[in-house]
This record gives structure tokens, sequence and C-alpha cells, in this order.
């Protein structure tokens, strides 16, 4: 029996994976075995990259399915970052997708010794703040360490993206596409940072981060 999450079968969403998780590793958006994505489904299990799989080249059929528990039913070994995903759907109900990537700029803020913990990029542009909103700092853990899952934990119920340290972006969407098109404007919005740094750019006023936030809600 097929599973369903917004009439999209089983199948469709495995597809919409590996599509778009190859879109993102041709654009140089994360390398090698780097990032991991996952979707929620319907029945309260997940869809999730393999761990050590390439988002480049991911086989539909392979595609970790979870139960509701986070127990493997089928296709590979899930991503060891499975407990990063696990803690964001706990705290957002709401959200249907998640992607974590190792993308080059939002990775060199992240690696900044004077950003602000609490909102590691200004808002800069509308859509950043229409996709992406406040973007707070998680400390640096080693890589699977359950207490980066605690962290994160304590910052998703208010946050749809957190900036791990020295480690990329977890990025929270109500659908595998609106997640893609948030990490991607993060990216994006983290060059522009970059290239601004020095020059006291001229960012949204709170007014207007307010109206935005009020008009687009983003899950």
């Amino acid at each position: 029996m097929s599973i369903h999450l917004h009439r999209h079968p089983q199948n469709s969403l495995r597809e919409q994976i590996s599509t778009l998780g190859k879109s993102l590793f041709d654009r140089g958006l994360t390398m090698g075995s780097s990032g991991n994505i996952s979707v929620r489904l319907d029945d309260g299990g997940w869809l999730m990259t393999p761990t050590n799989a390439c988002l480049g080249r991911l086989d539909p059929a392979r595609i970790s399915h979870l139960d509701n528990n986070g127990q493997l039913l089928s296709g590979d070994k899930p991503t060891k970052e499975q407990f990063l995903h696990m803690a964001m759907y706990e705290e957002r109900p709401q959200s249907g997708a998640i992607v974590h990537l190792h993308s080059t700029h939002s990775v060199a803020v992240s690696c900044l010794p004077d950003v602000n913990p609490c909102d590691c990029i200004p808002p800069l542009t509308a859509y950043y703040v229409m996709r992406v909103g406040k973007l707070p700092l998680v400390p640096y853990h080693i890589p699977g360490d359950p207490k980066l899952g605690d962290a994160v934990r304590g910052l998703a119920g208010k946050h749809s993206a957190v900036l791990l340290a020295n480690h990329g972006p977890v990025v929270a969407g109500k659908n595998l596409e609106a997640a893609v098109y948030a990490t991607e404007e993060l990216e994006e919005t983290a060059k522009l940072y970059l290239l601004l740094r020095g020059e006291n750019p001229r960012g949204l006023t709170p007014e207007q981060v307010a109206e935005l936030e009020a008009r687009f809600p983003r899950d």
C-alpha cells in the first residue's frame, strides 16, 4: 500500500529526494558524502538518505524508510546524523522535511568568531526573512555526539533553521521543496554576508522584518 504525503506516493517522494539531492550536489552546495535529507510520512515514519551516501548519486530504492520510532524498515542504514533530524521533528510537528548540508558559505559564517549566536546572519533581504528568519548558532560538538541533538532540540521549537558551529545548517520546511529553497536562500545570504563584511550594509529594519514575518509564515 502506498504511503502518501501531501498526495504524493512514497515512490514519488523517493524520486524527489534523489532529484533535489543531485541538484544540490551538482551545484556544489554539499560535497562528497556530506549532507542528508529527510521527509516525514503521513503515518509518522520517515524517508531519509542513507549513511555515507552521496547526494549526487542517490538510488531511490535504497533510501532509508524508518517507522515512527526511528527504526529501519527497509533500504540502507540511515545517515549517522539521523538524531539531528529527529531532534528537529520532535520540536516542529508542522515540518514535513529537513535538509542538512555542509554548504561552503554557511559553514564559513559558522566559523566566524564575532557572529551573533542568537542570529548569525542579519536580515539582508526579504527572501531570507521569509524563508529562514532568525538563525541561531549551535555550539560545536563532535559529529555524532548526542548532546548536539539536545542542543538542536532546545532551539528548533522557535527556529526553522539552525547553524551548527564549524559544521553547517539544518533547515526544516513544510515540505521538501520548501526546505531546499530555504537552504539555498540561507547559503546565498551567507555569501552576501561574507561579501559585505566591513561595509556596514543596510539591512531590513525591525518593522520591515515584522511585516514580512506576519505576511509570509514559513510553516
